[in-house]
């Protein structure tokens, strides 16, 4: 289907305040589950846009910026991958294995801002030293909207512009091309919720990812609510059974304290 110029503008404008957000890092409206239902709510079809959405947060669940390290850009991502979805009409797993390279683009876009910037930095030296408020308020200002608009450009035009390229490329594949993105894209999820338990499995959360492996492999549930529901009571479980362990710390070594200044 075609993209028209209002979809690519509102696209871009989209792209200007996740951009922004996601070099702030403050609302974290940046996430691709927010940004790719976005892009669907503005292509009229805000279900591929949850599908889409719901399969990278998975991917990216795992890679966040940590100092100077920048990983694959979510944003773009997150808005080709339903576009090319919508304007080629292959499946949405395919679509983010094609999508992917516009991650890659972009990261190196970011990267390529962070070595420029440097440039500014004298300026910067000179208005603290100065203690010129204002100069470097209007510097941060100015190297935001940079970024913001970079997102916004690069987004424009490979939505819109790009859009009959893109779908000439996509159409000219050979279908075992199309299936082989297809199963790497259903791979990407798993690979990408694999790295985020890497990070933050431990021995006492093991029961817990059992029991919801369990409840969504061999359950047939219509929708994934029960399965959310179900680790919401466990997270309210384990909160809880903390917060009365720190109590029980807290008293005893007030006792003990207590215990210390009477002798």
């Amino acid at each position: 289907m075609e993209i028209t110029l209002i979809q690519g503008i509102l696209i871009a404008i989209l792209a200007l305040i996740v951009g922004i957000d996601f070099w702030l890092e403050a609302l974290f409206i940046f996430r691709p589950i927010i940004v790719s239902t976005l892009v669907g709510f503005i292509l009229g079809d805000v279900k591929l846009g949850l599908i889409c959405g719901g399969l990278l947060e998975l991917i990216f669940s795992g890679l966040t910026p940590a100092g100077g390290v920048q990983p694959p850009n979510p944003i773009l991502v997150a808005i080709m991958a339903p576009v090319l979805a919508y304007s080629s009409g292959v499946e949405t797993k395919a679509a983010i294995s094609l999508a992917l390279p516009f991650s890659f683009l972009m990261q190196y876009v970011i990267l390529f801002c962070y070595s420029s910037f440097s440039f500014f930095m004298k300026g910067a030296d000179e208005a603290a030293e100065n203690g010129d408020v204002n100069g470097i308020y209007k510097l941060n200002i100015k190297l935001t909207l940079i970024i913001g608009i970079l997102y916004a450009v690069i987004s424009f035009l490979s939505a819109y512009l790009a859009q009959d390229l893109m779908r000439q490329l996509v159409t000219s594949l050979p279908e075992w091309v199309t299936h082989a993105f297809g199963v790497v894209g259903g791979v990407l999820p798993a690979v990408g919720f694999a790295m985020l338990l890497k990070i933050l499995l431990k021995v006492e959360y093991t029961p817990y990812l059992i029991i919801g492996f369990l409840l969504a492999t061999f359950n047939s549930f219509t929708n994934v609510l029960p399965i959310a529901l179900v680790g919401l009571a466990m997270a309210i479980i384990s909160f809880s059974n903390t917060h009365n362990g720190n109590n029980d710390n807290n008293s005893s070594n007030q006792e003990e304290e207590e215990f210390a200044d009477g002798i």
